[in-house]
């Protein structure tokens, strides 16, 4: 049995399971373990064993995070409780299990909304503080952790501590990919809205230098940015790409038909890609599905009504996507790379261009103020992530190259989506990376938190 999708049993103790991560491409066999109380939480963490545990949300992390070999896997989404909402001063108290989904069930009729989200809502509050996400929001909002006001995490001793913003508890445990400890509670502070809609502009680039310059010049006007990029395209057309941003729509931005229930939150269910055939992706059907994407986006379009789901969650509707890329899975590759370094960002994208990766998830962002997280992904700059078949040959090598590229510029890799980074490129990447390992070391002594990542990387 796989542990990849959010279907685990509902037990304290197995035998040893197979988990992945969404990417599905390095499977190791665990114990997997389901606590429904703190108590029982705080239970599977004294039984962990010689390997250690690690906990894990809706195993939306691509490669090796919340994954553990021959060790424990604690699945927290049985703590899935909303305890409080202020609706009033707009935060919101909840177990770490609780996805951001259903937030948003519970949040959107108050007229209150995530802060950040990802590309998936498909991902638990506990998940979203270790790996510190970020969404099409950064440049204006940060991270998430940044609106995280406080949370509970039990530590390797056994203790249940309070841990607040400004504090290095915090900062280790904000990015640190749950090797500081169980988060068991967060209390979050919240985006106010008005409609369940999102008002959208669209415009297509016609080469990165012209996607970069659109982005530079405008994306302080719109709290949501995004940009889809064909990566098969080259010559004078590489880096080519369709802008999508937006913000919020406002209650009188809304037809007459619309305003009777300007708060519902509907998410439309496609049927599941597990269905496609195997080798669907080649370089020939993803370029055939870059060049209609492409040519089907408007030259310019503005203020086009969009379902929340559709703008920040289109892929949410097709159960299993991830299988799409058949048996051997895929890599989802994300770096950021600072301003300034933007002939940098112009090589990667040439190579990767060059050497034909058929990804047609391939989006570019820009990145606002760090976040205070020692091991948080965002910094200043340009942030592209894709997706590659993993088993398109020589693809380990030609990630290596980049990853020197990345880290040559003064860049880094996001630990949440990595799953082949060699360690000693780590600290050149995280220079915060030696205080993160001595809080560890302080905090839990015998390696109770670990991971295949952690092993991995010598976290």
């Amino acid at each position: 049995m796989s542990a990849d999708t959010d279907s685990v049993p509902d037990v304290t103790g197995l035998d040893h399971t197979t988990v992945t991560g969404w990417g599905r491409t390095a499977p190791t066999a665990a114990r997997l373990i389901r606590p429904r109380t703190y108590e029982e939480a705080a239970a599977a963490v004294r039984d962990c064993g010689a390997r250690g545990g690690i906990p894990r949300g809706l195993g939306r992390a691509y490669g090796d995070a919340a994954q553990n070999a021959g060790g424990s896997v604690l699945d927290m989404t049985g703590l899935d409780r909303v305890h409080a909402i202020d609706a009033d001063g707009g935060t919101v108290l909840c177990d770490a299990g609780v996805s951001l989904h259903r937030l948003m069930e519970v949040l959107l009729p108050l007229g209150w909304f995530v802060p950040v989200t990802p590309g998936t809502r498909y991902v638990t509050v506990g998940g979203a503080i270790g790996a510190d996400i970020h969404g099409k929001n950064h440049h204006v909002s940060g991270s998430f952790a940044r609106h995280v006001l406080a949370l509970e995490l039990l530590t390797a001793d056994g203790e249940i501590r309070t841990v607040i913003p400004g504090t290095p508890l915090f900062d280790a445990t904000a990015g640190g990919m749950g090797l500081t400890g169980v988060i068991l509670t967060a209390t979050i502070r919240l985006q106010p809205v008005q409609t369940s809609l999102m008002s959208v502009d669209t415009e297509r680039a016609a080469d990165l230098d012209d996607l970069m310059a659109r982005l530079a010049a405008t994306d302080q006007r719109y709290r949501y940015s995004v940009a889809w990029v064909d990566l098969l395209a080259r010559g004078a057309a590489t880096g080519r790409a369709v802008l999508t941003r937006g913000d919020h729509a406002p209650l009188d931005a809304l037809p007459a038909r619309l305003r009777r229930d300007p708060l519902s939150f509907r998410t439309p269910r496609l049927p599941s890609a597990a269905v496609l055939p195997e080798g669907l992706l080649s370089r020939t059907t993803v370029g055939l599905f870059n060049e209609l994407w492409y040519h089907k986006a408007p030259r310019s379009r503005s203020g086009q009504l969009q379902r929340i789901s559709a703008f920040f969650h289109p892929l949410d509707g097709v159960p299993h996507w991830n299988r799409v890329y058949g048996r051997s899975g895929f890599v989802q590759y994300q770096f950021v790379v600072g301003y300034g370094q933007e002939d940098a960002l112009r090589r990667i994208v040439r190579r990767i261009s060059e050497r034909r990766c058929p990804s047609f998830l391939a989006v570019l962002k820009r990145f606002g103020e760090s976040d205070p997280g020692w091991l948080s992904f965002p910094v200043p700059g340009w942030t592209l992530a894709l997706d590659i078949p993993a088993g398109l040959p020589g693809l380990g090598a030609f990630l290596d190259e980049l990853d020197e590229e990345v880290a040559t510029a003064g860049g880094r890799v996001y630990l949440a989506k990595d799953a082949r980074l060699r360690p000693e490129l780590l600290a050149v990447m995280y220079p915060r990376l030696d205080d993160f390992r001595a809080l560890r070391a302080e905090l839990d002594p015998h390696g109770v938190f670990t991971s295949d990542l952690s092993r991995r990387l010598s976290l």
